[in-house]
């Protein structure tokens, strides 16, 4: 009987030994063997919902040794890996029902029920299923020349073990809490009744809730050292606006004057003129008259002259016809006045 140094499947000198020709190999798949687990981690698990949260243990370690069932070509009974050579292995554990009720009288439902540390750190012996690859030593039997073997173990990242597969009875490890105390289940009870009875009411709001007069001082008292520049940040954006509103104001204003036949036009060209020329003579600028008052003062005018004599000498006397027309230049002249108001009123 023979152990020998192994290497896995998945090795490249593996694949490269399969190509060879003219190599003489062995090839074993399916074989039962016992794999050697050290194990680093146990931690105790449920199921969902659908299987009532049933616990179990999930086993975390790295493999150690392949043990086949049955001796391999060239007498080897064992491959056996470095500390860190090994592949990761992960296992579950499942409880029998036998088992779950000696968990419940140890106090699994009590707060100190733990998985015990004594069974961590040791080398486990595991069963499982495993393919091997023998490599032949050379035909010239050289000293120190042995078989290499190649090894892969089936679902080594999802072990399926119990009490009956591996002959590890997991649920005797785990010390007696029954004596702890009461149970989870209890105390949460427990701690809801005290808190009724105490209560001569049972109010709808919590004591952080109701704790109203603090709050009120945090309000009131904080100061908002953050909320100044937000705020001055939103005057400036309103500014803007404004600035560009009022340019927009100032651009179509102009436009409508320089458009002929608009109010603003009219404006400009007939009482603004005017206004600015009585600004610069320093004289009261008079709104324009109808024309009915200006031909009533013409004609006032003209029959006063007619009744005076004519002061200047040497100069000849207009016609009444001449005078007549000269009014009504000087009328149509100054007719614009009830246009103006219309269509400023307009």
């Amino acid at each position: 009987m023979m152990r020998t140094a192994g290497l896995t499947m998945n090795d490249v000198w593996a694949h490269r030994v399969l190509r060879e020709r003219g190599v003489e190999t062995y090839r074993l798949e399916g074989m039962a063997a016992e794999i050697g687990v050290l194990v680093e981690s146990l931690d105790l698990k449920h199921r969902g919902k659908e299987e009532n949260y049933r616990p179990y243990l999930h086993l975390t370690g790295e493999l150690r040794s392949v043990t086949p069932a049955e001796a391999l070509p060239f007498g080897i009974s064992q491959v056996t890996y470095s500390p860190g050579q090994g592949e990761k292995v992960d296992a579950f554990y499942e409880f029998d029902d036998q088992q779950l009720v000696v968990l419940a009288g140890k106090g699994y439902f009590t707060n100190g029920f733990a998985v015990p540390e004594q069974i961590t750190g040791i080398e486990w012996e595991l069963p499982a299923t495993a393919d091997m690859l023998v490599l032949a030593p050379s035909g010239t039997q050289t000293e120190g020349d042995a078989p290499v073997v190649f090894t892969q173990v089936h679902d080594i990242g999802g072990l399926e073990i119990d009490l009956e597969s591996s002959g590890y009875d997991l649920a005797g490890y785990f010390a007696d809490h029954s004596t702890d105390g009461v149970s989870r289940a209890e105390v949460v009870v427990d701690e809801r009744g005290l808190k009724a009875r105490s209560d001569a009411i049972n109010s709808l709001f919590t004591e952080d809730e109701l704790d109203l007069d603090a709050e009120v001082e945090q309000v009131v008292g904080a100061s908002v050292p953050e909320a100044a520049p937000a705020a001055g940040g939103m005057s400036m954006c309103l500014q803007q606006v404004e600035a560009e509103i009022a340019a927009e104001r100032e651009q179509y204003q102009a436009e409508r004057e320089r458009t002929e036949g608009t109010t603003e036009n009219l404006y400009r060209e007939r009482v603004a003129a005017a206004l600015r020329t009585a600004e610069e003579q320093d004289e009261p600028f008079a709104p324009p008259r109808p024309a009915r008052d200006v031909q009533r003062d013409l004609d006032l005018d003209l029959e006063l002259e007619e009744k005076e004599p004519r002061q200047q000498a040497g100069e000849p006397a207009p016609s009444l016809d001449e005078r007549k027309r000269q009014v009504a230049r000087r009328a149509a002249d100054l007719d614009f006045g009830d246009n103006s108001e219309q269509s400023l009123g307009s």
